[in-house]
């Protein structure tokens, strides 16, 4: 086989995957437009989207669930940072056993953690006597958020250069200011990886708000699965549609920054060697 067939071929390959993957996202945004509650084409209106800015239960929810979002990637962000210099500041077998802990609500099932979190929450909220609501939801989802920050914080550690610290304290900054100004510098693209993946995972959540939210609190995806009882209405495609543009094009500007700060990086080492 030629190089060119190949080329070919693996272009083709890529295309019948994103295919996949992008056309019921597609489909879905198209009908969001759709005049009809069905399937059946009836028209091009903007009816659901004025619908669905009008429905105060799936707005609160909305509200809810950006902020849990927002929240819960600012303070996992943070805590995630922190824990992941500390990880690295361990060597051998200790910093092995706390990165492996640090793993574990990654790989256990939701199922297990929302319930295991329900079981606590019930607990304390009878010594303590509080309800669950917004804070349990707040602080389940900082929880299962933060391993992903050290996952995306680590590497960065591990490519930065240590004597980088050491050469700014000598210097004249302190070690706030040099860690403020070579460190986090260095660790901001994890940082900032690990709050996006943080914002996303916490804005889908279902399974562990479910089981953590109590009776009061509603969040926008048990929203979604209520309506599951009778049929689901065309706002919820037009929801979807929003909240699809608005992370793509989060994505698409973080990664524009990231090309212009890499090409910046590229052009500053070549200029210097």
């Amino acid at each position: 086989m030629t190089k060119k067939k190949r080329n070919i071929l693996s272009k083709l390959y890529i295309g019948i995957i994103f295919t996949f993957l992008y056309a019921p996202i597609a489909v879905l945004i198209a009908y969001s437009f759709n005049d009809g509650k069905t399937s059946v084409w009836k028209g091009f209106t903007f009816r659901w989207y004025v619908e669905l800015f009008q429905d105060s239960s799936i707005m609160t929810a909305l509200y809810n669930t950006l902020i849990i979002a927002v929240l819960a990637a600012v303070i996992s962000t943070i805590l995630g940072t922190a824990a992941a210099i500390g990880i690295y500041n361990f060597k051998g077998t200790p910093r092995k056993l706390i990165q492996t802990v640090s793993n574990i609500p990654i790989i256990n099932p939701e199922i297990v953690t929302g319930v295991s979190l329900m079981l606590l929450f019930t607990f304390l909220g009878r010594m303590l006597n509080f309800e669950m609501g917004f804070v349990t939801v707040l602080l389940s989802h900082v929880g299962f958020c933060t391993p992903y920050v050290i996952l995306s914080v680590t590497p960065k550690l591990r490519q930065m250069d240590n004597h980088v610290y050491e050469a700014a304290l000598d210097l004249g900054c302190g070690q706030w200011q040099a860690f403020y100004k070579v460190v986090l510098f260095e660790l901001l693209p994890g940082i900032l990886s690990g709050f996006l993946i943080s914002f996303t995972y916490s804005l889908d959540d279902f399974v562990i708000s479910y089981f953590t939210r109590g009776s009061k609190f509603q969040t926008l995806p048990i929203e979604i699965y209520t309506m599951l009882k009778k049929r689901i209405s065309p706002k919820i495609n037009a929801l979807s549609a929003i909240l699809f543009v608005v992370i793509l094009t989060v994505l698409i500007i973080t990664n524009i920054h990231d090309a212009r700060v890499e090409k910046r990086n590229k052009e500053n080492h070549g200029g210097t060697v």
